[in-house]
């Protein structure tokens, strides 16, 4: 399964750069992350819980950042095991281009594979799950980075 998408961060591109590298800004901003513990400059380990469907899943992984160049892009790939309900992997180009002085466009590839059980659970339950993560994610990471909204935008949301 592949998806790609862009995300127009509200901060500079170092700030979003420094952000992509922080474990505990990545552990808030991956839905379900229980743990997100950096194990050397380009590694880290994770606990993910995820419900795919009617399986709801716990893994266990690593994830490896790659091909750095700071501060335009990078690669970040993982594996994780589910037990019975299978495997997840797979990796996201990310890449990074400043607009203007205080915001960054961030630009993803997506690439991603399960086995097991939840395999059998079909490519349009898998797809459209993988795609409300990789959204959710984006979202949450941009907010996380880019800090709370002005109180005139947050009023006028509602």
């Amino acid at each position: 399964m592949d998806m790609s998408g862009t995300e127009r961060i509200e901060a500079p591109i170092g700030a979003v750069w420094q952000a992509l590298n922080d474990p505990e800004i990545l552990r808030q901003a991956i839905p379900g992350c229980e743990s997100l513990d950096k194990t050397s400059d380009t590694d880290m380990s994770a606990k993910v819980v995820l419900k795919i469907g009617p399986i709801k899943a716990k893994f266990e992984g690593a994830v490896a950042l790659s091909n750095l160049d700071p501060p335009r892009s990078y690669t970040i790939s993982g594996e994780g095991k589910g037990g019975i309900a299978g495997f997840a992997k797979g990796g996201a180009d990310v890449a990074l281009e400043a607009d203007g002085d205080a915001a960054t466009i961030l630009t993803y590839n997506v690439k991603a594979e399960v086995g097991g059980k939840i395999a059998q659970l079909g490519s349009r339950l898998i797809d459209s799950t993988a795609k409300k993560l990789a959204g959710e994610f984006f979202s949450r990471f941009g907010e996380l980075v880019a800090g709370p909204a002005p109180q005139g935008e947050a009023l006028s949301s509602a």
